[in-house]
């Protein structure tokens, strides 16, 4: 379920509008990245009431719960590496596939509600933790299995696109 046109180079999510959703991230400062994560959290309650919540539109495409799924670990994920990029010196991120993660945690048979809940904890949490970033700690550095490389101002444009997209995912 991947949504990067170039999965070899996933930069170009940094500068220019996303060709899909239509986000631009490339001016997103890191205080903005956090109220970004507050206001789409609070999108994903309605998404997840829907009666289609667990109807997948086509058999390659995830359902509205899996995508809310995906974003309440993505914002688990991207709150445990940011504060890895604050506390350590350059950490390299242990690797996360997010198709298995579907596959392992039974996305598609949880409860919507359930994971409404568990959604805006964590996108509380990741945008707490981006609020308490201080302007000197923007260009700390942290690295993905693959090879790339983010500084935390980097990380946060990144980590916002995704929710993003994936709100417009099951519009």
């Amino acid at each position: 379920m991947s949504i990067e046109p170039d999965t070899k180079d996933w930069t170009w999510v940094l500068q220019r509008r996303c060709p899909e959703c239509g986000f631009d991230a490339s001016t997103v400062s890191v205080p903005e990245a956090a109220d970004l994560v507050r206001d789409n959290a609070a999108r994903w309650p309605a998404v997840l009431g829907r009666q289609d919540a667990r109807e997948r539109p086509s058999p390659d495409r995830w359902s509205p719960l899996e995508y809310g799924c995906h974003v309440r670990d993505v914002f688990r994920l991207f709150d445990r590496r940011l504060h890895l990029m604050l506390d350590d010196d350059d950490p390299l991120f242990a690797n996360w596939d997010q198709d298995e993660a579907a596959l392992a945690d039974r996305y598609a048979e949880q409860d919507p509600a359930v994971v409404s809940d568990q959604l805006l904890a964590a996108a509380e949490a990741m945008a707490a933790s981006l609020d308490a970033v201080r302007p000197d700690q923007l260009g700390r550095g942290g690295r993905r299995s693959d090879g790339a490389r983010f500084t935390v101002e980097t990380f946060a444009r990144y980590l916002i696109h995704d929710p993003v997209h994936h709100l417009w995912d099951v519009r």
